[in-house]
């Protein structure tokens, strides 16, 4: 049960991906806290040490601004098995994270993930089993700023977690009770694997078109024929969930589909603003795996494969300027 014993409510993070890991999940973590909460960030020894010295910094126009000195802990210094680890970091540091938090693993850890897509649950119930592992899905928009300040963009800021196979269990019903009048939506979803599929339809349908044409929603839907590309692209995204097991109810269609073509709309992804900022983007996991998916049930999707191979040149080229391979 979680935080009967040791009262532990273990916040994860991986210090080998970049700062960007760092811009969603404190918007979730500072309220935790301030409800009283024992939470404790893993980090590596370099940014325990930043974090003591500078604090974390964010602005919030609509919670207010604050500098916060969290507990954090080191791989090294885990001595024992924590409560609930909360996962939150980018697919491509997915591997070097497991290696990380594995000793905090313990018979009773439950382990929420709130990755995008979908490969992660597969990576994750491979190594400490299905029973370790919850779906989580969590709704936030926020960015780092050029003094590594986390900004919230919108107000909206939920977290949705479940098990896997949608029953009301006794350990969900203690991590509903851990996360409930922290401050943020709360709540436990009897289909968490619907949810979870929902959230990487939109993200893949946003994240192609963005990063794709190479502009946010209103700029792409302000030329002809840019708002039926959009359409046609969620409906892609759409058709490969439902081959897989997953279809897209009408209601989630009909909610998104003005989302992706209302002019003037300021709308981006996360891929497309790190994608910007000539940062790692999570191609493979957001596109490419929704598009193999998609293949081996005989689904295509060509605007969304020509996002993915548009992303697949940029990233070589990162690679490419860093040396690598060479």
């Amino acid at each position: 049960m979680i935080l009967c014993n040791q009262r532990r409510l273990k916040g994860w993070r991986h210090a080998n991906s970049n700062r960007r890991c760092w811009r969603s999940w404190w918007l979730f973590w500072r309220p935790l806290i301030q409800a009283g909460r024992d939470v404790t960030f893993l980090v590596l020894p370099k940014r325990a040490e930043q974090i003591q010295a500078q604090g974390l910094r964010v602005l919030s126009p609509m919670h207010g601004d604050f500098t916060a000195r969290p507990k954090t802990i080191t791989a090294a210094q885990i001595a024992s098995p924590y409560d609930v680890i909360f996962l939150s970091v980018k697919n491509y540091s997915l591997a070097g994270a497991i290696d990380d938090f594995a000793p905090a693993v313990g018979p009773q850890t439950v382990i929420i993930p709130v990755l995008n897509g979908m490969r992660h649950m597969d990576v994750l119930t491979q190594r400490f089993g299905e029973h370790a592992v919850l779906g989580g899905v969590c709704y936030v928009a926020t960015e780092i700023d050029s003094q590594g300040r986390i900004v919230q963009l919108a107000d909206f800021q939920s977290l949705t977690y479940g098990e896997l196979d949608g029953k009301k269990t006794s350990r969900i019903e203690a991590v509903h009770q851990a996360f409930s009048g922290a401050g943020f939506e709360a709540a436990i979803s009897e289909d968490i694997l619907r949810d979870m599929w929902q959230k990487w339809v939109w993200l893949a349908s946003v994240g192609a078109i963005t990063c794709l044409l190479r502009g946010n929603i209103g700029e792409v839907v302000s030329v002809p024929g840019g708002a039926e590309l959009c359409l046609s692209v969620l409906r892609e995204c759409a058709a490969i969930a439902g081959v897989c097991g997953y279809p897209m109810s009408e209601t989630f269609l009909a909610e998104k589909s003005p989302q992706l073509t209302a002019p003037g709309s300021k709308l981006t992804s996360s891929m497309y603003r790190d994608l910007t900022e000539q940062a790692p983007v999570e191609a493979d996991t957001i596109l490419g795996d929704l598009i193999e998916r998609g293949r081996k049930h005989g689904a295509s999707a060509p605007i969304v494969q020509a996002a993915f191979v548009s992303l697949a040149i940029y990233q070589q080229g990162r690679l490419r300027a860093k040396g690598v391979g060479r």
